[in-house]
């Protein structure tokens, strides 16, 4: 094959590649304990996954409630300090609760979603206190 052919598949597959990403830039704070009631579920303890990977959705997700039992791959991509975010580490959360309303307040406000504090210490380092992060419903 000629060098000319190569580059084209090449860049046919970059382009396939960024036109399959689906990921969003947003912001994440983190919130402790306690967690009920909840905005999506009440006081129903079953609503948390027993890895406690879950979060409350900020404005920008929350979409009237319809951001209850939606579930998220994230990943630290930075933050203000660095080595913050913990390398390769992405997990799958759960919405639970609508953050403007959650019992416990969030480690900074306006964020687009706040982490448990075991969500948030799986992907960042906890004595941040907010990142930016990669996410996409899945």
């Amino acid at each position: 094959m000629s060098t000319r052919l190569h580059l084209y598949f090449f860049l046919i597959n970059v382009v396939v590649m960024l036109h399959l990403s689906n990921a969003d830039v947003g912001t994440a704070a983190r919130y402790s304990p306690p967690y009920l009631p909840s905005g999506c579920y009440g006081s129903d303890a079953t609503q948390f996954p027993s890895s406690n990977l879950f979060a409350a959705a900020g404005d920008g997700i929350w979409d009237n409630g319809a951001a209850c039992g939606r579930e998220y791959m994230v990943r630290c991509i930075s933050a203000e300090q660095p080595r913050t975010c913990i390398p390769d580490q992405s997990i799958q959360i759960k919405i639970v609760d609508y953050a403007a309303s959650s019992v416990s307040p969030p480690s900074d406000t306006d964020t687009t979603i706040v982490l448990s504090d075991t969500a948030f210490g799986t992907i960042a380092n906890t004595s941040a206190t907010l990142i930016n992060i990669e996410f996409q419903q899945v």
